[in-house]
C-alpha cells in the first residue's frame, strides 16, 4: 500500500523499476491519466454548481447531497487516475500486461444511477406557471 503511495510522490522509484518503455506509450499513459484528471475536475465543478445554482428541492438537503457526491466522486476519479498511471507505468516496464482495472465501469455505473436520481428529481419539482 505504501510502496504505492510512494511513487506516486517519487518519479525516480518507479524509474528504476525494469526498463524504460517505449516513450510513445508512456505518453499515451499520460494522456489517460490528464483524461481521468479532466473527467475529476468536472465532477467538482459539478458539485460546486449544483451547490450554488440548484433551485430548491423537494427532498430537505437534496441539493447538499447531489453536491457532496460529485465532489466525493470528483476526489474517488483523481486519486483512481495517479494510482493507474503508476500501475500501467510499472507494469509496461517490466513488461507484464496491463492490469485490469474495474474503476471505469463503477464510474460509469454510478453516473447512470445519479443521473437517473437526478431524472426523478427534476420531475419531482413542483410546475411553475
Amino acid at each position: 500500500m505504501f510502496g504505492a503511495l510512494k511513487s506516486w510522490f517519487d518519479p525516480q522509484e518507479l524509474r528504476q523499476v525494469g526498463s524504460t518503455p517505449d516513450y510513445r506509450f508512456s505518453l499515451a499513459n499520460e494522456r489517460t491519466y490528464l483524461a481521468w484528471l479532466r473527467t475529476a475536475l468536472a465532477f467538482v465543478a459539478g458539485g460546486l454548481a449544483a451547490a450554488q445554482f440548484l433551485p430548491p428541492m423537494p427532498l430537505p438537503h437534496l441539493r447538499e447531497a447531489i453536491a457532496v457526491v460529485l465532489l466525493l466522486l470528483g476526489g474517488a476519479v483523481a486519486l483512481r487516475a495517479v494510482h493507474h498511471w503508476t500501475r500501467i507505468e510499472r507494469a509496461m516496464r517490466l513488461g507484464r500486461d496491463l492490469p485490469a482495472s474495474r474503476f471505469p465501469a463503477l464510474l460509469a455505473i454510478a453516473v447512470g444511477l445519479g443521473a437517473l436520481l437526478l431524472i426523478v428529481a427534476v420531475l419531482a419539482q413542483p410546475y411553475a406557471a
